[in-house]
This record gives structure tokens, C-alpha cells and sequence, in this order.
């Protein structure tokens, strides 16, 4: 059965949080590759869907030095990856970006929508953890920022609440392009994580771990921050720090990977993430 919906593509944020605030159960459409999925399976049935794609604030992507970068909610993932301040100043953020599904996904699939469906498994989620990145929300009362740590609330949960629109994701500036992003899939390309690290040495030497596929909600490993705070980056801290994030997991076993596989991955990656840091000047 072919779902029947009213769709309305508002010129402007106001038009947009109007709308909202006047029909229950709207569904917001930006890239549209987890919704599409939904509609064509019957796993959803909306009455309404609001396509904000014409709302400018959702098509910005700039940086601004002291300020950082802002990805507005219907930048799309490839302009995300191949953005030059991207790739130059938030690296870990442009290598998921390009490791997240098929090119022509990417060409539709946007950041916000990513961080939205709140799979834990989802690619993006990691680096932006490590960046401390902000999500900009708007209703009708006005608008906010959530921490994105704080944004997370369960497996396929936010915070977000039914007449909300997130209009876009800000990283602040940043001094130190140190930081990588890891995944280890089942099929490259195509499927997503088995287990995803983010890892980042900021200019004032302090580490930033995320990890995503490892937990309900993609986490920080900020405990193990901690003890890392302050010593050298060896090959034997590298080494440490793996085997102490595989002993701090407690992933779950599902149709892509063992717990135990999870867990062992997750410590490889880390020790790989830091040693890669380490090699690219890190101390």
C-alpha cells in the first residue's frame, strides 16, 4: 500500500516551525534516505511531511575564524566530506563523512539527518563528540543549542520533541588538526559500523575518545580522557589506552557482530587511532 501524505516545502523557518506547531505527527524530510526507507516499507505513515530544503539557514556551510564551522541541516554528507575547511581543520569529521555508505547515498544523506535517526551506530556522531559540537534547535518559542553529548537519549532517541527543527550542527574553532575517525565494517561502503572510533589530541594536549556501535547512544570515553590527561603519547599508551577501552565497553551482540567481536575491535581501533596520532607529530 503507497502511503498518502500532505507535502509542503516552506520558504522560510517561520513558515516551517508554523506548520509544525499546527500538525501532529509531521515528519521532517532534509536528505530523506532513513524516512524513504520507512515510507516504502509501511514502517511509517505520516499524515504530513515538511521538506525544509528551501529554508536558508538549513543551506549553510561556512566557517568563521574565533567562531568555527556551521553545517546547516540540508547540507548534504558529500559536501560535508569534501569541504576544504573540513578536511583541513576537523579531519576525523571528513574521513566518517566519506566512509558513510555509497557516494550517491552521500549525495542525499545530510549530517543532521545522521545524527537525528540516532542510530548508535551512526557514522558522524563520534567526531562530532570529539569536536564538541553544538545542535541548533528551533520551535515556535525560539531557538537553542544542546551539547551534542547531551543530545543523545537512547537507541533512536533525542531530546528533540515533535514541534522541534534541528537547523544545524556548529564545531567551534580549533587550533590542531590532530584527530582521526576509524570504522570497521562488515561490507566497506554499504553497511554501517561494527564499532566506529573518533579520537583527538586538542592544542592543549588533552585527548577526546568517541566511540559509536558500542553502547545505546555513540559515547565518549571520558573517564579514560582522564587518565590519558597529561602522559606522553607512546606506542605503550597507545597500547594501554586500547586494551583499557575494550575492558570500559559494554556492546551488545546483534546480526553485525558478536559483543565479544565488538569489544576486541573497539581496543584495535583505539590503539590504532592514538598510534596514528602519535605518528602524525602527536606527543
Amino acid at each position: 500500500m503507497l502511503s498518502r501524505f500532505d507535502y509542503v516545502k516552506p520558504q522560510t523557518l517561520e513558515e516551517a516551525l508554523a506548520y509544525l506547531a499546527e500538525n501532529a505527527g509531521t515528519k521532517i524530510l532534509a536528505g530523506g534516505t532513513d524516512l524513504m526507507v520507512m515510507l516504502r516499507r509501511n514502517a511509517q505513515m505520516p499524515e504530513h511531511i515538511l521538506d525544509i530544503k528551501s529554508i536558508p539557514e538549513t543551506r549553510r556551510l561556512d566557517y568563521k575564524p574565533q567562531e568555527g564551522l556551521f553545517i546547516g541541516a540540508s547540507i548534504n554528507v558529500n559536501e560535508v566530506a569534501g569541504a576544504a575547511m573540513t578536511r583541513e581543520k576537523y579531519p576525523a569529521l571528513a574521513q566518517a563523512a566519506n566512509a558513510l555508505a555509497s557516494y550517491q547515498i552521500r549525495n542525499r544523506a545530510t549530517l543532521v539527518g545522521n545524527i537525528c535517526n540516532a542510530s548508535p551506530g551512526a557514522d558522524l556522531s563520534g567526531p562530532l563528540l570529539v569536536y564538541d559540537a553544538k545542535v541548533h534547535v528551533a520551535n515556535s518559542q525560539g531557538q537553542q543549542t544542546v551539547a551534542i553529548h547531551e543530545f543523545f537519549t537512547g537507541v533512536k532517541k533525542t531530546v528533540l520533541q515533535p514541534v522541534d527543527i534541528v537547523i544545524g550542527v556548529s564545531l567551534p574553532d580549533v587550533d590542531a588538526a590532530d584527530a582521526v575517525f576509524l570504522k570497521q565494517a562488515r561490507i566497506r561502503g554499504h553497511d554501517l559500523g561494527i564499532v566506529g572510533v573518533a579520537a583527538r589530541l586538542t592544542a592543549a594536549k588533552e585527548f577526546r575518545i568517541a566511540m559509536s556501535a558500542v553502547a545505546p547512544t555513540p559515547i565518549r570515553l571520558t573517564r579514560m580522557e582522564e587518565q590519558l590527561k597529561d602522559r606522553p603519547l607512546t606506542p605503550e599508551l597507545a597500547a594501554w589506552a586500547g586494551e583499557e577501552a575494550a575492558k570500559s565497553i559494554r556492546p551488545i551482540s546483534d546480526v553485525r557482530s558478536s559483543a565479544e567481536y565488538r569489544r576486541h575491535i573497539a581496543g584495535v581501533l583505539v590503539k590504532r587511532a592514538l598510534s596514528q596520532l602519535l605518528a602524525a607529530g602527536g606527543i
